[in-house]
């Protein structure tokens, strides 16, 4: 089980808000907490400029991270982020304890590749729509990817790419599929691009119109015809 990221920390015995306004405002530092496995959750504090600068790196969200807590250091992955509505600020975070023995449950990202030479972009000037940024996965720490590829390049105009179309890394369970059927989502498609879409609507309208011109036409004859 590979850690790429470390983060040191301290340990925190001044709690609630207050106390949490208080480390970020004046200490430049971000509350957390560590919990799962056989110990006890343990309240911590970080640098935020180290926390920012680890959150900048998408590949953070589904590594090991070492995490140094007063010179003892634990396998953690992170497992929520609580962020400013409208500052650069990082408020709270959420630690998970792993084991190299015990099997994780996260989410990692969906990476999409080869959409410039699928059928429905290059021959039909689609557009690739993304239905899920991310996938629910089941795993043994040493077997955790930091991505998830979804491959496109044999998608075509109104095809759907499916959970199960994933191929995933071996040692990796889907948990949505794991559920059922019913659970497999969508995660992709391509439309059609809007022109075709404007110009379908226009010929739909003008067949409904000749349609309609037409049923007078035959109706303003057998007027005619009655009257004679």
């Amino acid at each position: 089980m590979s850690t790429d990221f470390i983060l040191h920390a301290k340990g925190r015995e001044d709690t609630g808000k207050g106390a949490s306004r208080r480390l970020r405002r004046l200490a430049g530092e971000v509350p957390a907490i560590v919990y799962g496995g056989k110990k006890d959750p343990a309240k911590i504090v970080l640098t935020h400029k180290d926390v920012a600068k680890a959150l900048d790196n998408e590949a953070f969200y589904s590594s090991i991270v070492s995490l140094d807590i007063d010179g003892s250091s634990e396998d953690v992955i992170i497992k929520d982020v609580q962020r400013h509505p409208a500052k650069k600020l990082v408020l709270h975070l959420d630690f998970f304890r792993v084991s190299k023995t015990t099997v994780l449950q996260t989410k990692v990202p969906l990476h999409f590749i080869n959409e410039d030479v699928a059928p429905g972009v290059k021959l039909n000037g689609g557009i690739v729509a993304h239905t899920m940024t991310d996938i629910e996965i089941l795993c043994l720490p040493k077997n955790l990817p930091e991505y998830i590829e979804v491959d496109m390049a044999e998608v075509d105009i109104g095809d759907i790419v499916h959970i199960s179309n994933i191929v995933l890394p071996k040692g990796v369970e889907s948990v949505a599929l794991n559920l059922g059927d019913d659970h497999d989502l969508s995660v992709a498609t391509i439309n059609k691009p809007k022109a075709i879409e404007i110009e379908e609507d226009v010929e739909s309208a003008d067949d409904a119109e000749d349609a309609e011109s037409s049923e007078e036409s035959e109706g303003d004859t057998e007027e005619g015809a009655s009257e004679e």
